[in-house]
Protein backbone atom coordinates (compact mmCIF):
# COMPACT_ATOMS: atom_id res chain seq x y z
CA UNK A 1 0.00 0.00 0.00
CA UNK A 2 1.69 3.54 -0.90
CA UNK A 3 -0.17 6.71 -0.31
CA UNK A 4 -0.34 9.91 -2.51
CA UNK A 5 2.06 12.82 -1.77
CA UNK A 6 -1.16 14.92 -2.00
CA UNK A 7 -4.56 14.21 -0.15
CA UNK A 8 -7.72 16.04 -0.55
CA UNK A 9 -10.77 15.74 1.41
CA UNK A 10 -13.46 17.18 3.23
CA UNK A 11 -12.66 17.76 6.90
CA UNK A 12 -14.70 15.74 10.26
CA UNK A 13 -14.19 17.98 13.12
CA UNK A 14 -13.60 16.72 16.92
CA UNK A 15 -12.72 17.74 19.77
CA UNK A 16 -10.49 17.32 22.80
CA UNK A 17 -9.61 14.30 24.45
CA UNK A 18 -11.18 11.95 21.95
CA UNK A 19 -10.56 8.36 23.58
CA UNK A 20 -10.18 5.08 22.00
CA UNK A 21 -13.55 4.21 23.22
CA UNK A 22 -15.11 6.38 21.83
CA UNK A 23 -13.35 6.25 18.52
CA UNK A 24 -14.52 2.80 18.50
CA UNK A 25 -16.30 1.34 21.38
CA UNK A 26 -15.71 -2.11 23.12
CA UNK A 27 -18.43 -3.88 22.18
CA UNK A 28 -17.43 -3.41 18.52
CA UNK A 29 -13.90 -4.13 19.19
CA UNK A 30 -14.69 -7.57 20.37
CA UNK A 31 -16.48 -9.08 17.34
CA UNK A 32 -14.58 -8.16 14.32
CA UNK A 33 -11.30 -7.42 12.94
CA UNK A 34 -12.65 -6.36 9.94
CA UNK A 35 -11.69 -3.08 8.50
CA UNK A 36 -15.14 -1.81 6.76
CA UNK A 37 -17.20 -3.81 9.72
CA UNK A 38 -14.94 -1.88 12.32
CA UNK A 39 -15.55 1.56 10.01
CA UNK A 40 -19.13 1.26 10.46
CA UNK A 41 -19.26 1.84 14.28
CA UNK A 42 -15.97 4.67 14.21
CA UNK A 43 -16.43 7.77 16.35
CA UNK A 44 -19.85 6.17 17.55
CA UNK A 45 -18.81 6.84 21.26
CA UNK A 46 -18.87 10.32 20.79
CA UNK A 47 -21.83 11.95 21.94
CA UNK A 48 -24.24 13.32 18.83
CA UNK A 49 -22.10 11.25 16.22
CA UNK A 50 -24.05 8.19 16.33
CA UNK A 51 -23.50 6.70 12.65
CA UNK A 52 -21.29 9.37 11.86
CA UNK A 53 -19.27 6.77 9.44
CA UNK A 54 -22.51 6.35 7.26
CA UNK A 55 -21.91 10.43 5.56
CA UNK A 56 -17.86 10.02 5.24
CA UNK A 57 -16.72 9.83 1.74
CA UNK A 58 -13.70 8.01 0.75
CA UNK A 59 -10.92 10.07 1.05
CA UNK A 60 -12.24 12.64 3.68
CA UNK A 61 -9.66 13.69 6.55
CA UNK A 62 -10.43 13.97 10.84
CA UNK A 63 -9.23 16.69 12.38
CA UNK A 64 -9.08 16.60 15.98
CA UNK A 65 -7.98 18.35 19.21
CA UNK A 66 -5.86 17.80 21.71
CA UNK A 67 -4.69 14.57 22.98
CA UNK A 68 -6.69 12.63 20.38
CA UNK A 69 -6.32 8.64 20.66
CA UNK A 70 -6.13 8.66 24.51
CA UNK A 71 -7.19 6.13 26.45
CA UNK A 72 -6.49 2.25 25.97
CA UNK A 73 -3.73 1.14 23.81
CA UNK A 74 -7.02 -0.04 21.61
CA UNK A 75 -4.63 -0.92 18.18
CA UNK A 76 -7.70 -1.30 16.45
CA UNK A 77 -8.90 2.71 17.16
CA UNK A 78 -6.71 4.24 13.98
CA UNK A 79 -8.18 0.69 11.70
CA UNK A 80 -11.55 1.73 12.41
CA UNK A 81 -11.14 5.45 11.54
CA UNK A 82 -9.68 4.35 8.05
CA UNK A 83 -12.05 1.59 7.50
CA UNK A 84 -14.69 4.48 7.78
CA UNK A 85 -13.10 5.87 5.06
CA UNK A 86 -10.95 8.75 6.47
CA UNK A 87 -7.35 8.83 4.56
CA UNK A 88 -5.89 10.52 7.43
CA UNK A 89 -6.00 12.22 10.78
CA UNK A 90 -5.04 15.84 11.90
CA UNK A 91 -5.01 16.90 15.30
CA UNK A 92 -3.95 19.66 17.64
CA UNK A 93 -1.67 16.38 19.67
CA UNK A 94 -1.92 12.58 20.15
CA UNK A 95 -1.63 10.03 23.12
CA UNK A 96 1.47 8.84 22.41
CA UNK A 97 0.07 5.33 21.87
CA UNK A 98 -2.28 6.16 19.35
CA UNK A 99 0.20 7.62 17.38
CA UNK A 100 2.75 4.92 16.88
CA UNK A 101 -0.28 2.79 16.17
CA UNK A 102 -0.95 4.32 13.66
CA UNK A 103 2.27 4.86 12.20
CA UNK A 104 2.90 0.89 12.13
CA UNK A 105 -0.05 -0.02 10.64
CA UNK A 106 1.68 2.75 7.73
CA UNK A 107 -1.59 5.22 8.47
CA UNK A 108 -0.96 8.49 8.14
CA UNK A 109 -1.37 11.42 10.95
CA UNK A 110 -0.78 14.53 11.45
CA UNK A 111 -0.10 17.25 14.13
CA UNK A 112 -0.96 21.04 14.19
CA UNK A 113 -2.72 23.32 16.41
CA UNK A 114 -3.03 25.71 13.54
CA UNK A 115 -5.07 23.44 11.45
CA UNK A 116 -7.04 21.83 14.87
CA UNK A 117 -7.93 25.19 15.41
CA UNK A 118 -9.16 27.09 11.81
CA UNK A 119 -10.38 24.02 10.34
CA UNK A 120 -14.06 23.47 10.70
CA UNK A 121 -16.24 20.69 9.90
CA UNK A 122 -17.28 20.30 6.07
CA UNK A 123 -14.12 22.76 4.68
CA UNK A 124 -12.86 21.13 1.62
CA UNK A 125 -8.92 19.97 2.60
CA UNK A 126 -5.77 19.48 0.75
CA UNK A 127 -2.80 18.20 2.53
CA UNK A 128 0.43 17.54 1.49
CA UNK A 129 2.41 14.80 3.36
CA UNK A 130 5.77 15.63 2.22
CA UNK A 131 5.68 18.99 2.54
CA UNK A 132 3.71 19.35 5.85
CA UNK A 133 0.92 21.66 4.88
CA UNK A 134 -2.35 22.07 4.76
CA UNK A 135 -4.58 23.95 2.33
CA UNK A 136 -7.90 25.04 3.61
CA UNK A 137 -9.95 25.58 -0.12
CA UNK A 138 -12.93 26.74 1.74
CA UNK A 139 -11.54 29.49 3.95
CA UNK A 140 -8.35 30.41 2.03
CA UNK A 141 -6.00 29.08 4.31
CA UNK A 142 -2.94 27.30 4.95
CA UNK A 143 -1.83 25.39 7.90
CA UNK A 144 1.88 23.77 8.91
CA UNK A 145 2.45 20.40 9.60
CA UNK A 146 5.31 18.70 11.83
CA UNK A 147 6.61 16.64 8.52
CA UNK A 148 7.20 13.09 9.02
CA UNK A 149 11.31 12.17 8.87
CA UNK A 150 12.61 9.72 6.43
CA UNK A 151 12.02 7.08 8.42
CA UNK A 152 8.30 6.97 9.35
CA UNK A 153 7.72 8.25 5.63
CA UNK A 154 9.45 4.95 4.58
CA UNK A 155 6.92 2.98 6.92
CA UNK A 156 3.69 4.94 5.50
CA UNK A 157 5.01 4.04 1.73
CA UNK A 158 6.06 0.47 2.67
CA UNK A 159 2.44 -0.16 4.21
CA UNK A 160 3.57 0.41 7.93
CA UNK A 161 5.62 -1.33 10.22
CA UNK A 162 5.44 -5.35 9.00
CA UNK A 163 6.08 -4.79 6.17
CA UNK A 164 9.02 -2.44 6.39
CA UNK A 165 10.86 -4.81 8.16
CA UNK A 166 10.01 -7.92 5.90
CA UNK A 167 11.19 -5.65 2.99
CA UNK A 168 14.59 -5.20 5.63
CA UNK A 169 14.80 -8.76 6.44
CA UNK A 170 14.82 -9.75 2.76
CA UNK A 171 17.30 -7.44 1.27
CA UNK A 172 19.40 -8.16 4.22
CA UNK A 173 19.30 -12.13 3.25
CA UNK A 174 20.20 -11.64 -0.50
CA UNK A 175 22.83 -9.78 1.01
CA UNK A 176 24.40 -12.80 2.94
CA UNK A 177 23.33 -14.75 0.04
CA UNK A 178 25.59 -12.90 -2.31
CA UNK A 179 28.56 -13.07 -0.01
CA UNK A 180 27.97 -17.20 0.21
Amino acid sequence: MSFPKVIRGRAWKFGANIDTDQIIPAKYAIYSLDEKELGKHAMEGVPGREGWSAGVAQGDILVGGSNFGCGSSREIAPVAIRGAGISLVIADSYARIFFRNAINMGYPILQSPQAAEGVDEGNELEVDLEEGIVRNFTKGDEYRCEAFPTFMNELLHMGGLVPWVRQRLEERRRVATARG
